[in-house]
């Protein structure tokens, strides 16, 4: 593997931690410091602000902007895009003292540390500022968003004169005016704030994005002690500016609790004023507000440790790198906003404008489905609240059906990428796949009546109409782009076929399921959609008639016609210094050789790998993990999985620790965009699926744990059928209980078990 890790933060197993600051990884750092609850996120940059590179990124879940390029398109590609749209900066800081301005690009302090404890989610940075005047201050930066109460945030500032008494002034606030990176400019219309002076310093300002015309709200109360009051009633900007006296030796406090009110697309105007003016009469002070939030967290964070935590023994930079990415996961998602999903790089930077990809049903939707179901409902309601958009997607595209865009937030595909966009069938594909994963795991009947099934048959209208027969009289698919992006306008992509293969099998059965069982359910669903029966013929036709590039003697499948003839490209002979390649290679050299960017063929076999025999899987992995290049980030993971599963061990313990710190150590050289949010879920599963040998495609969920060698034993727990349950693992035995009074059945190593509270051990094979 070519890429190798830019270690910076230090090993903990419960912190991450940054000692000392340095510049040249300060977005890296605001990337890894990244606070969310799914409702708002932002970056960990500086409160007081910073004059070096930073990007003081603030987001909000389903607030997004739109712009039109001035150019022409043909028809199918997408005449817009939209963006996650940066927002109020609700940790608005300036610190004064004798006519300096603390700014960490220009004054003198030492002692930094930042530090982001996983057990709390409580981010804290601390150090000693020396003053140009020859004073020395102790200051404490603490945050925390509220898990519990989504729509509320903290700041408290702590600062500690050193030998020395007199005065400073603070102002805080609210600030809107924030430039958006990527627009390079504000896109927010704001009515004048308010301020009022109580107990607490009340602040409210009120932003409308200046083309979506989509609300935030945003509240604050600020409790301080000072002498004078100075109002900063700008442009974008409400804040005021204390004037406060320090003693020596003493700490002086500053504590601001806000709470933000959203309106998306999909809201309602009143609901929106009502909670306005339900937040401009609440009576309950700031710092009350904050130690109940914070003890609400506390209790919050805990149970998550207890339900999810995963433990290695004797690696401690993979444990603080598996407990990084489940922190994250529970930070980005958790099912707390019904119906938005998860953007690529989640509420942590500007990336991929926010978008929300295919990969969020393939590889975040396993980690929902064993921790939280709510969660991972609320992900596929999102698929069908967009079904509208799809099925008018679908017929730009020259399509019957619904074609779930590559991109997007609204629904709406918004990538301007014809190659993307119109090429890539697996959005659609993901989306039947996530339905038949949350059916098989929770048999919710009433989702797939009221969602799923209307969502799966406008899926497979579609897919019998981008495809065709071939002069053979076989079905496959032409012109498109697989998982991998390195490849376009390719004809048969086997993951393409396969998933739509499976897909068209699995609304045929789900029909005549449905129509048996319930069949005033269906009923309704066909009228709807205008279903006509004889649909089915021609669905059973194709899938029994597709083409599948497999060879029964080298048991490989062709990644797409004639890719094995394509030269080959060494990928460990690429300079590190060429990473990104999208940065550093002109656009068409990528497609001229064998060179993947992420799984493919691969993929497909791990979404399914029941059905692929030994030889099958270590065959095609062979083949393909020579030519990998790993520049998605979600590659590592999948490639870490079926090297377990093959026993390669040491290749499976090497992409194990690329997955887990990907974003730690930097591998991509791009953690400053922000958190690879669906990479950290591959992560989850790489221990899950990898080493616990979890399988939850048969017939019985299914573990066969093994462990790495240089491991004294490691743990993890899912969720199943209501049940927690908890896989511990040494060097010797394996040892499975539930967490509570719930009885379920596993398969252990190809025996079905009873596994209950009182526990069940093995030998590890």
């Amino acid at each position: 593997m070519a890429k190798v890790a830019d270690k910076y933060f230090k090993a903990d197993e419960w912190k991450v931690i940054e000692e000392g600051f340095n510049p040249d990884y300060g977005e890296v750092s605001e990337s890894i410091f990244s606070l969310g609850n799914e409702y708002l996120g932002a970056r960990g940059y500086f409160d007081e602000g910073y004059s070096g590179s930073k990007l003081i990124g603030s987001y909000f879940n389903g607030i997004y902007e739109m712009t039109k390029p001035e150019y022409g398109h043909y028809k199918g590609i997408a005449d817009f895009t939209e963006f996650m749209v940066n927002s109020v900066d609700w940790l608005y800081t300036r610190i004064e003292i004798d006519g300096e301005q603390l700014d960490l690009a220009t004054s003198e302090f030492e002692d930094f540390v930042r530090e982001i404890d996983m057990k709390t989610g409580i981010l804290t940075r601390s150090f000693v500022w020396k003053t140009k005047s020859g004073k020395r201050l102790a200051v404490k930066f603490e945050r925390f968003v509220s898990m519990t109460q989504v729509k509320r945030t903290t700041q408290k500032i702590t600062i500690k004169p050193i030998g020395f008494s007199g005065e400073i002034y603070i102002t805080s606030g609210l600030d809107f005016s924030q430039i958006h990176r990527n627009e390079r400019k504000n896109l927010w219309d704001c009515k004048p704030g308010t301020i009022e002076k109580g107990e607490d310093i009340f602040m409210g300002i009120d932003g409308t994005t200046i083309n979506t015309k989509l609300k935030v709200y945003s509240s604050c109360k600020v409790n301080a002690e000072y002498e004078s009051l100075e109002e900063v009633n700008e442009e974008k900007i409400v804040a005021v500016k204390l004037k406060a006296n320090l003693e020596d030796g003493k700490d002086y406090v500053l504590t601001k609790v806000t709470n933000n009110v959203t309106l998306r697309d999909d809201g309602d105007l009143a609901v929106y004023d009502k909670e306005v003016e339900a937040v401009k009469s609440e009576t309950e002070t700031a710092c009350t507000l904050y130690d109940k939030l914070e003890k609400e967290n506390i209790d919050w964070w805990k149970k998550v440790w207890d339900s999810s935590d995963i433990t290695i023994a004797n690696d401690p930079e993979n444990q603080q790198g598996i407990r990084f990415c489940i922190f994250q996961m529970y930070q980005t998602y958790h099912g707390a906003v019904e119906g938005t999903n998860i953007g690529a790089k989640g509420l942590t930077g500007e990336a991929y404008n926010g978008n929300a990809f295919w990969d969020t049903e393939t590889y975040c939707l396993p980690f929902f489905i064993f921790n939280n179901q709510e969660a991972a409902r609320n992900l596929l309601y999102f698929r069908y609240k967009t079904l509208d958009e799809a099925r008018k997607r679908a017929e730009v595209l020259d399509c019957k059906g619904a074609f779930y865009p590559i991109a997007t937030i609204s629904g709406r595909e918004c990538c301007n990428l014809w190659q993307h966009a119109s090429l890539q069938l697996q959005a659609s594909t993901a989306v039947a796949y996530g339905v038949w994963f949350y059916e098989k795991m929770f048999d919710d009947k009433d989702f797939l009546k009221k969602y799923g099934l209307e969502m799966l048959i406008e899926i497979s209208r579609m897919l019998a109409t981008r495809g065709d027969f071939n002069r053979e009289g076989k079905y496959g698919y032409y012109c498109v782009m697989g998982p991998d992006e390195f490849q376009m306008m390719v004809h048969n992509n086997s993951y393409t076929n396969y998933m739509a293969k499976f897909t068209l099998e699995y609304t045929l059965d789900k029909i005549n399921e449905i129509k048996s069982e319930d069949p005033d359910a269906y009923k309704k669903v066909a009228e709807k959609v205008a279903f006509d029966e004889s649909e089915m013929d021609t669905w059973k036709n194709i899938k029994d008639n597709m083409i599948l590039l497999y060879d029964d003697k080298t048991k490989l499948f062709e990644q797409h016609d004639g890719f094995f003839k394509l030269p080959h490209l060494d990928v460990d002979s690429i300079p590190i210094s060429d990473f990104p390649l999208y940065d550093n290679w002109s656009y068409d050299r990528i497609y001229r050789n064998d060179m993947i960017k992420q799984p493919d063929v691969l993929m497909f076999m791990l979404l399914f790998i029941s059905k692929f025999s030994q030889e099958q899987l270590k065959a095609n992995y062979e083949y393909y993990e020579p030519c990998c290049i790993h520049e998605s980030s979600l590659s590592p993971s999948v490639h870490s999985i079926l090297a377990s599963q093959l026993k390669k061990d040491d290749e499976a313990y090497d992409f194990f620790g690329f997955a887990t710190r990907l974003d730690l150590d930097n591998y991509n050289r791009n953690t400053n965009q922000g958190i690879h949010t669906t990479s950290i879920a591959a992560a989850w599963m790489n221990i899950v699926y990898g080493f616990g040998g979890l399988r939850s495609d048969g017939e019985k969920l299914s573990v066969a744990p093994s462990i790495p060698k240089n491991w004294g034993g490691y743990s993890f727990n899912i969720s199943y059928k209501g049940v927690v349950i908890e896989i511990k693992v040494d060097k010797e035995n394996v040892y499975i209980k539930t967490k509570g009074d719930g009885v379920v059945e596993l398969n252990v190593y190809g025996k079905n078990v009873e596994i209950n509270s009182e526990g069940y051990k093995c030998e590890v094979e």
